[in-house]
């Protein structure tokens, strides 16, 4: 009897201990999930620290990781459902957008909300068929773009939101007149100039105009 005491203790393992019909710890799926999270950990960070938040940007850190290291965990605990990953990814990424359409947010800022989500679910339901060197470059191949991006494309650009008055310059054919018009008020040099709203009983308009930052006289 004793000896069936001391067999029963050698082969006690906790990945046959049950709770509720599920197993406390399973060691190989534990160490798959742990490396998975703290990879995807790394990826969100190197894009919201290190690029986005360069910009000065802060206010949806909290947003980007929140949702990123939530929908990671979701994707990796349903990888056992047939999920395929071109679902998922349109999936979370329309609950996304409309999830945040209540508030209004930036088109720059969606981007990296889809971006986010993108990279949240590739990292958690990629199987067996994708090799770690296919991942990683993949995710390295993000970040680039992202940067280049970033750096290049639109570091140069800025943006101001005005109320303008001149209802009448509001009108297509009086373009080159508005432009000119932005120019002469702010000093800037507008490159594009977008209508968030315009309130005819009060005759203005609600304007965002983006204007070019290398244009802008150096100060000492």
């Amino acid at each position: 009897m004793l000896l069936d005491i001391l067999q029963e203790i050698q082969d006690f393992s906790l990945e046959n201990v049950k709770f509720y019909n599920l197993s406390l710890i399973d060691y190989r799926d534990f160490g798959k999930l742990f490396f998975r999270l703290l990879f995807n950990s790394g990826i969100l960070y190197v894009l919201i620290n290190l690029i986005y938040g360069k910009s000065g940007r802060r206010e949806f850190t909290f947003t980007y990781y929140a949702l990123g290291t939530a929908i990671f965990l979701m994707c990796f605990l349903l990888e056992d459902v047939k999920l395929e990953l071109g679902f998922a990814l349109g999936l979370f990424a329309v609950f996304g957008i409309l999830k945040y359409r209540t508030d209004p947010i930036p088109i720059r800022e969606m981007t990296y909300l889809f971006v986010v989500i993108g990279i949240a679910v590739l990292n958690a339901l990629a199987n067996k068929k994708v090799s770690v060197a296919e991942l990683v470059l993949t995710n390295l191949a993000i970040l680039f773009c992202v940067f280049l991006l970033e750096k290049f494309l639109i570091k140069s650009e800025g943006h101001i939101d005005i109320i303008y008055e001149k209802i009448e310059n509001i009108k297509v054919e009086n373009k080159s007149i508005l432009l000119e018009d932005l120019e002469k008020r702010t000093g800037l040099k507008v490159k594009r100039f977008d209508f968030v709203k315009i309130d005819f009983l009060k005759d203005i308009a609600l304007m965002r105009v983006y204007y070019d930052k290398t244009a802008l006289p150096k100060t000492e």
